[in-house]
This record gives C-alpha cells, structure tokens and sequence, in this order.
C-alpha cells in the first residue's frame, strides 16, 4: 500500500512479530506542550474540558512508561494481531500494531467486531507528513476485513497531538476515565472509536 506523503510516497508493509526489534526502533516520545483539564460540571453531572498550556514542557516515552514493543510477546498472543510499518524513500519512519481476536487483551472486551489500534508512532523527523494517516488508514482496512465494525483507540489527555489526529480521522470521544492510571494521576484515559464501513470483505481468521 502507498500514499503520496507530498515529500515523497509512504509505502505501507505488514509485517510479522518477528520484526517488532526494528518496529520498536521508531521512537515515540513526543513533548507535552498543552494538556486536557476535566473538570466537573456539579449541576450537569457531567465533564467539561479545555486545553492548558503545560509550563516547563516535558517529554513522555509510553516505550518507557508502559509496555514497549519489545515485551509485547511476553504478554499477549499476537498471531491474531496486524502488525504495519510505514517507509518513505527507504527509510522505516513509523509502525502501528492492531489488536483483534485476542482474548488476552482487555481493550478488546471480548468481542469480535472491536479492534483495538494498540500502538501507532511516527519517527520525529517525518511527523505532520501524512504518515500516521496512512498508517490508520492500514488499520481501518485490516480490522474492516476481519469483520471489525469498530476501531477502538486509547489516548491520554497529555497527548493533545493525538486527539487532535484522531479527531481528524474521524474518530469520535467515547470514554474518559480520570481514575484509570494511579502511577499517573495527572493523566485522564480517553477512548476514542471509529466506525468502520463493512464494504470490506472478511478475511479468514
């Protein structure tokens, strides 16, 4: 699969777990500038939310904080996973990895027409180049094939870059959860989903 990424095109591969060593090569650190504040609405029993401006800035790694890709295999069962690399004139710039059919993960809730975007980076240098796009664009396709009428994203409210890409890719805010991570008190879970056409066919499991 390519793409015109308008400085040359993005070729799109899948990929095995056998290559999740040079996957994880990608980095995908990125900087918190701005956050997302929730803040409780007493009358409407509800959230309201803005953007905050983060001062000093500060840079988060998930690979350090939370399960990097190289540990993926210890966990979970990925031969039911789509795993995608993204490369421009040569150079391996971004990876995402999708979850389905695996009963060991607990983003998926058991279901069969949920997919999970587990994992998606873009080097630093390509970033704002169309590559996530694509990258999400493979994944839609994949879990569309395998009979997934929704993808399902999990962000946080430090990672404003991100909202603003998932938004712009047509995925609409499902959940917060301001409790979900006591190592991390400061950061509120957003579950994003997208909606997935079912012009695909299915492909074998």
């Amino acid at each position: 699969m390519e793409e015109d990424a308008g400085v040359g095109s993005i070729e799109i591969r899948e990929e095995q777990p056998s290559a999740l060593d040079a996957y994880a090569r990608v980095p995908i650190a990125f900087e918190v500038a701005s956050r997302l504040v929730m803040k409780e609405v007493p009358a409407l029993g509800g959230l309201s939310m803005s953007e905050e401006i983060v001062t000093p800035p500060w840079i988060k790694d998930y690979d350090v904080d939370s399960f990097g890709p190289m540990v993926w295999p210890a966990h979970f069962d990925l031969s039911t996973w789509g795993i995608f690399t993204a490369w421009t004139n040569g150079e391996h710039v971004g990876g995402a990895a999708v979850a389905w059919g695996s009963t060991d993960v607990a983003m998926l809730e058991g279901r069969t027409d949920l997919a999970d975007l587990w994992d998606l980076r873009v080097h630093p240098d390509s970033r704002s180049r169309g590559v996530g796009t694509a990258l999400f664009r493979a994944a839609e396709l994949w879990s569309q094939a395998r009979g997934a009428r929704l993808l399902k994203v999990e962000t946080q409210s430090i990672n404003v870059p991100a909202c603003r890409f998932y938004s712009r890719v047509g995925c609409t805010l499902g959940g917060i959860n301001r409790f979900a991570y006591p190592s991390f008190p400061d950061e509120t879970q957003l579950i994003w989903y997208k909606q997935l056409s079912q012009s695909a066919s299915r492909a074998d499991a």
